[in-house]
């Protein structure tokens, strides 16, 4: 259950990146049943899956990671982006559609900044770093991925993967996702959340 406008739009991101997922890998996510508004309160929304009794444990790592390669081996999108706009936590994603890598994460960074100085406030160092970045740092890191005959495919990412969003499902004993910001991105995308604690032997 959620509330408002932002409620309302977190809930269907998360339906149709849950819906996403099952299509691709069915059994790595609740069943999403669906989603709306209370009749009775029409600022209250709701989103209804699938009940799994989870294990209060993290998924095999093996198993874990052979379902996330199978959905990121997934490449039925032509383009970067989602069709609705997803939330990672309370911060709604610049998921508009492009044709480059580059141009999708140029997009989504200056929303994240935008968004970062209406809620935090303006920040004078990092606006003077900002040119640097989107004119110099971004174009030598991602543009070659896509340049000099180089290509690569979108696939559907979960967008908000860490260990409080992975479980196991204890009928199966199989990983479950859920909770996910989806959208098509660089496979490699969005990995960079520790779902296992480093192995300090």
């Amino acid at each position: 259950m959620s509330f408002g406008h932002h409620g309302r739009e977190a809930l269907k991101g998360e339906f149709e990146g849950t819906s996403a997922i099952a299509s691709i890998t069915p059994d790595f996510v609740p069943t999403p049943i669906g989603w709306g508004t209370y009749k009775s309160s029409p600022d209250t929304h709701f989103y209804l899956c699938k009940f799994h009794d989870l294990a209060d444990e993290l998924p095999d790592p093996g198993v874990f990671c052979a379902k996330l390669a199978e959905l990121h081996r997934s490449h039925s999108s032509e383009k970067y982006g989602f069709h609705v706009v997803t939330y990672n936590g309370d911060l709604p994603q610049e998921n508009g559609y492009t044709d480059t890598w580059e141009e999708f994460f140029v997009n989504g960074l200056r929303h994240m900044f935008k968004l970062n100085f209406e809620r935090a406030g303006s920040n004078e160092e990092l606006q003077q770093l900002m040119p640097a970045m989107f004119e110099k740092v971004i174009p030598r890191l991602i543009r070659p991925l896509e340049a000099c005959g180089n290509s690569i495919k979108p696939s559907l990412v979960h967008g908000d993967l860490w260990c409080g969003n992975a479980a196991v499902d204890q009928e199966r004993d199989r990983p479950l996702i859920f909770d996910p910001s989806c959208f098509w991105a660089h496979n490699e995308c969005k990995i960079r959340f520790s779902l296992y604690p480093p192995n300090k032997d």
